[in-house]
């Protein structure tokens, strides 16, 4: 697991773009005056390709200048908002029918929120049924949030998965400010709602929902795997499918999903340990698109460096 320092120095925001943050930005070759134009924000984050295969993590990371493509066209870049200039706004979604042992994580996940940067605004929401119960509304006291955790029952799992109730737990960002936002979702990825093979589960039209829905409101969904009854006796169809699921929303809303195998993890402490430097290294990118009309657009952001990766959504429905 990765480990060291989470900090960016202000260098790799200085030479992201020719667009200063802050400035006026210049005319773009890519917006004629009497072109309509529209704004959007998209979450990404950057590192060295190294430190993503070590264990340590660098602590100066130069992106040199930055570029973004929609459907292949260039378009304008006005800014790139970092922790300072843009707190983090974080729903942590529970699944409620996993199996108890999650309980035992429940710790960690409160010194994890504990942990986040001042500023942090945090949401808790449980899901089951194809229904989300929000336990604490969006609040920058990280102890209220911590504490809004609650113990999670034994039921049986329903297999109707997580991604209904995600829908209306991603309705809330809709009110929150434009800048940095995710989702931690701990859940199996189970939805059974259209079959049990692994290309019904990573299809499903809840989860696709979810996906478009991300994608539009700019949040960046990472998710940790942990079993309910119906995946934790290793059906290994079943859990295949539902970290396919859990795999495929985290790559498209540029994520990142966890897991240990198919069993249970036995700890979250190094999910934490990495999601930590993922969400320092997350920027909220702020561009021009001159495509107005409306459908799915592909999404392309790249580096001058070629040492560096950039985590971003893989596109975008506009509507």
């Amino acid at each position: 697991m990765r480990k060291g320092s989470l900090i960016i120095l202000v260098a790799l925001i200085g030479l992201l773009t020719s667009v200063a943050i802050g400035q006026t930005p210049t005319p773009s070759p890519m917006a004629t005056p009497k072109q309509k134009v529209r704004t959007w924000t998209i979450p990404i984050s950057i590192f060295t390709k190294k430190e993503l295969q070590a264990d340590q993590a660098s602590e100066f990371v130069q992106a040199d200048r930055l570029s973004i493509k929609e459907n292949g066209e260039e378009q304008q870049i006005l800014s790139i908002r970092a922790i300072a200039e843009s707190p983090l706004s974080l729903a942590v979604v529970i699944q409620e029918d996993l199996t108890p042992d999650v309980n035992l994580k429940l710790n960690e996940l409160r010194d994890f929120i504990r942990s986040l940067p001042r500023g942090s605004r945090v949401m808790v929401s449980y899901v089951r049924g194809g229904s989300a119960i929000t336990l604490q509304k969006f609040t920058d006291d990280l102890e209220k949030a911590a504490k809004a955790l609650r113990i999670v029952g034994a039921g049986t799992a329903t297999g109707n998965g997580p991604f209904a109730g995600l829908n209306d737990v991603l309705k809330r960002f809709e009110a929150m400010p434009t800048g940095r936002r995710a989702i931690l979702l701990v859940s199996d990825g189970v939805d059974t709602a259209q079959g049990t093979s692994v290309s019904s589960l990573v299809r499903t039209i809840d989860l696709e929902n979810s996906i478009s829905r991300a994608q539009r409101y700019g949040v960046a969904v990472y998710t940790i795997y942990s079993p309910t009854s119906i995946t934790a006796n290793s059906n290994s169809q079943l859990v295949t499918g539902g970290q396919g699921a859990l795999l495929r929303i985290s790559e498209e809303t540029g994520g990142r999903s966890f897991y240990q195998g198919s069993i249970a993890p036995v700890s979250f402490q190094p999910f934490f340990r990495d999601l930590n430097l993922l969400l320092g290294r997350q920027f909220a990118l702020t561009y021009l698109s001159t495509n107005m009309k409306k459908g799915y657009y592909r999404v392309e952001v790249m580096s001058t460096n070629p040492e560096v990766k950039i985590e971003h959504p893989k596109g975008y429905y506009y509507r």
